[in-house]
C-alpha cells in the first residue's frame, strides 16, 4: 500500500502496561521542521482498535472529528483490561480517510 505522509513527520503510538491491562495509551502525530511550518491535519480523528489473535476486532473506540486544522493531532485512550490477547491499534483518519496506522501486539 502507498501513502502519503508530510514530510518530517511521524505517527505514535504508545502503550503502557502489563499483559492484558493498559495503563496508558496515546497515539499522535509529531512533526518537525519544514512539515511544522504547514497547515497540518484537517477534518483528523484518531481511533483506537482491539483485536484478537486471529486479527479479528472486537472493539473500537472511536474519537472525536476535529474539523480544525491541527499539526500536532493527539489522543489519549482510557486504562482498561482486555478480554483477550492480541493487538491495540491506533489510526489516524483525515477528511474520513484512514491515513495511516500502527499496532502494537498484546501477548503474556
Amino acid at each position: 500500500m502507498t501513502m502519503k505522509v508530510p514530510t518530517g513527520c511521524v505517527f505514535t503510538h504508545i502503550v503502557r502496561g502489563g499483559g492484558k491491562k493498559i495503563t496508558y495509551q496515546n497515539a499522535g502525530v509529531d512533526c518537525a521542521f519544514v512539515a511544522a511550518l504547514g497547515s497540518g491535519f484537517c477534518n483528523w480523528r484518531i481511533d483506537f482498535t482491539y483485536a484478537n489473535t486471529n486479527n479479528k476486532t472486537y472493539r473500537t473506540s472511536r474519537g472525536r472529528t476535529h474539523p480544525e486544522c491541527k499539526i500536532d493531532p493527539m489522543r489519549n485512550n482510557s486504562p482498561q483490561t482486555l478480554p483477550r490477547y492480541g493487538k491495540a491499534c491506533a489510526h489516524l483518519h483525515v477528511n474520513g480517510v484512514r491515513r495511516v496506522s500502527q499496532c502494537h501486539h498484546i501477548t503474556r
